[in-house]
């Protein structure tokens, strides 16, 4: 099997009749979702769960363990020691990658540069530190069974002697105005599968690239689109679509699938969002009549914030001073609102948990 040479984008081959079903449904589900969206006061309140979400399941792909309650129970207590440590630091670097990536965008469209950047952040400190993080593969790299050499390779990348044309074809790409934008982020991913730029990381930073680009071209109205939930239930369908363009040139096939999880996340998104919105709402409403205290939002907005949590860094967040803490954290308790998770012994911190978000987004 010799290197694959990509197609040059834009392709002449999109056959848009047999598309244009799942084109209108997949921006119609998409649109509905934008507008939610944007009826958020608070979106980076209420949405980084999700986003937390949306780095475990990117990374679970790639052979991760480490659950969503795994991630926060770890940022709620990082002393506790967990055979689930690097697996937990690969998530939240996806996370900081991502929001790197948004930070950036306030000042330049996403670039080569940028993809670089979020490789690095992705890979520091955890397995693939040695693949070159943050730079553009130099060798030959390979898809296949561990263990087994090029010669039993199930698809091997272009040579990278032409990986920087085809990452300035991609990236030109990526800011062409195609006919539409959803079947770009379908091409764009693939591509950028196919190219598999890094040594290690492509698949996450692939992901990571979708919301990125929905949000530059306007489609989200903030960087908040969560679609590897779709990847990871249907793995087979996902790599076999992927490995059909490299075979056969079916980019109908693959097309296809991803719009079908764009509606199908659009739809799924929804309806966490509006959960999330409405289980906010609800906490305004009662709480007042649970506890007596002028820090009600500082409550609420923290255990949105870091829906597991300790005694300290509830104080810290919310700015409740240290002795009324615990009797806000045994009120909240008390009426089912938090769970206690873990029992405070000795020099382990006791840890609470919003379950009813927890729920909603795992």
């Amino acid at each position: 099997m010799e290197p694959y040479i990509p197609e040059k984008l834009p392709l002449n081959s999109i056959n848009w009749d047999s598309l244009l079903e799942k084109i209108i449904q997949a921006n119609t589900d998409l649109a509905e979702y934008n507008g939610m969206l944007m009826g958020i006061n608070n979106p980076d309140l209420l949405l980084t769960p999700l986003r937390t979400q949306e780095a475990v399941l990117s990374s679970k792909i790639e052979g991760t363990q480490a659950t969503l309650e795994d991630v926060l129970r770890y940022e709620a207590d990082p002393i506790e020691a967990t055979e689930k440590k690097e697996d937990i630091i690969e998530i939240l670097n996806y996370r900081k990658a991502m929001n790197h990536a948004v930070t950036s965008m306030k000042e330049k469209p996403v670039n080569l540069n940028m993809i670089k950047d979020i490789h690095g952040i992705l890979l520091t400190s955890v397995r693939g530190k040695t693949k070159k993080p943050g730079e553009f593969r130099k060798d030959q790299n390979y898809i296949g069974k561990m263990g087994e050499g090029i010669e039993c390779a199930a698809y091997i990348p272009p040579n990278p002697l032409i990986l920087d044309e085809c990452l300035n074809n991609f990236i030109n790409y990526f800011h062409f105005a195609e006919r539409d934008r959803l079947v770009q982020a379908a091409i764009m991913h693939a591509q950028f599968e196919i190219i598999h730029p890094f040594d290690d990381g492509n698949g996450r930073i692939g992901r990571l690239l979708i919301p990125l680009f929905l949000y530059e071209n306007q489609k989200i109205f903030q960087p908040y689109f969560y679609i590897s939930a779709y990847f990871d239930q249907n793995r087979e369908t996902y790599y076999s679509g992927l490995k059909a363009i490299s075979d056969h040139k079916d980019w109908t096939g693959w097309i296809k699938f991803f719009l079908t999880a764009i509606t199908t996340q659009a739809l799924k998104n929804s309806s966490k969002v509006l959960k999330i919105m409405l289980l906010y709402k609800k906490l305004k409403e009662e709480l007042p009549a649970i506890i007596n205290t002028k820090y009600i939002m500082g409550i609420i907005d923290t255990i949105f914030k870091m829906p597991l949590i300790t005694n300290a860094e509830f104080s810290k967040v919310s700015k409740i001073p240290q002795a009324s803490t615990a009797r806000v954290i045994n009120d909240l308790t008390k009426n089912k609102i938090l769970v206690e998770v873990r029992k405070g012994t000795g020099r382990r911190a006791k840890i609470v948990a919003f379950d009813e978000l927890i729920k909603i987004i795992a």
